[in-house]
């Protein structure tokens, strides 16, 4: 008798042990009731695009075309000809691998006295950013409808340091960089530029405004000797200036989702620093169209 309730205890004790064992809660659960809501999805005007390829279009239409110091909007045309500029970026995301990325600037002059389009400038090449630098390395490709004779070619390297680790702050303050090229197709020449820039935010307004300083050294380069044959090293031009970005998602109210739109402008004062190399004295600017997404 004794055995047949010690039995029956025992099994009663392990019944209730089982009723009153419970699932464990998988680590995402919390350990209690929350009195908040679940957070939701993603709202509309956060984000833009998670995937893995990223698209920039910029639209421009500006009063010269000045690029490395040199106003190409002078060859034929005349003073403060208007030029229309295309540029379109394709970047694949790969996380913490480089993004490889490909793209084409086209510059339409209509002053232009051989062709409209002035000149097209097919880029590739890898964006790595090991913080606190950024690396961009690739090959661009210069080619000028009807005068085959300016094609050329480049290899380019840029470093840019992301100077918030030092002063602590949330965004860059200077954000130097060193851009290197290296014509190895006509000119077997070499140009190097240094500059530095702040983005001033103005968030409730959608506003961000960039001064920009920069100067350029160049050696044994020929497209910047004023002589053929003439001197092609020392310290080439500088521009300061600056641009502005004005969100029109924030304007018109355009959810995020749809891309980034902004309205952008430039302003630069272009010099040159040693006589004896090409460099023209120049106040340029302009206004476009930008999308990213």
């Amino acid at each position: 008798m004794g055995l047949l309730l010690g039995g029956a205890t025992a099994r009663a004790d392990e019944k209730s042990a089982a009723s009153d064992w419970q699932a464990p809660k998988l680590s995402l659960m919390p350990d209690e009731d929350s009195v908040y809501a679940p957070e939701g999805p993603p709202r509309d005007d956060i984000g833009v695009n998670n995937g893995g390829v990223n698209i920039a279009i910029d639209v421009s239409y500006l009063t010269d075309y000045v690029y490395r110091g040199i106003d190409h909007s002078e060859t034929g045309g005349h003073e403060d000809a208007p030029n229309a500029q295309f540029d379109a970026t394709v970047e694949f995301n790969l996380g913490r691998l480089p993004h490889p990325f490909i793209g084409v600037f086209v510059n339409v002059y209509n002053s232009d006295p051989v062709s409209r389009f002035q000149e097209i400038r097919p880029y590739l090449g890898i964006d790595w950013t090991i913080r606190p630098i950024n690396i961009v390395l690739g090959h661009t490709t210069y080619l000028y409808p009807e005068r085959d004779e300016l094609n050329t070619a480049e290899v380019f390297g840029k470093l840019t340091f992301d100077d918030s680790i030092i002063f602590g702050t949330e965004r860059p303050v200077f954000a130097p960089y060193l851009l290197a090229t290296y014509d190895y197709d006509l000119y077997n020449g070499t140009y190097f530029e240094f500059g530095v820039k702040h983005d001033f935010v103005f968030e409730d307004y959608g506003l961000t405004i960039t001064p920009i300083a920069r100067m350029s050294y160049v050696t044994t380069n020929q497209l910047y000797a004023t002589t053929p044959g003439g001197n092609d090293s020392g310290f080439q031009h500088y521009d300061v200036g600056f641009t502005t970005s004005y969100s029109l998602n924030k304007l018109l109210n355009v959810p995020n989702r749809y891309g980034e739109w902004s309205l952008e402008g430039q302003f630069f004062y272009t010099d040159n620093i040693h006589n004896d190399l090409k460099a023209d004295t120049q106040t340029w600017g302009g206004i476009g169209i930008g999308f990213r997404y």
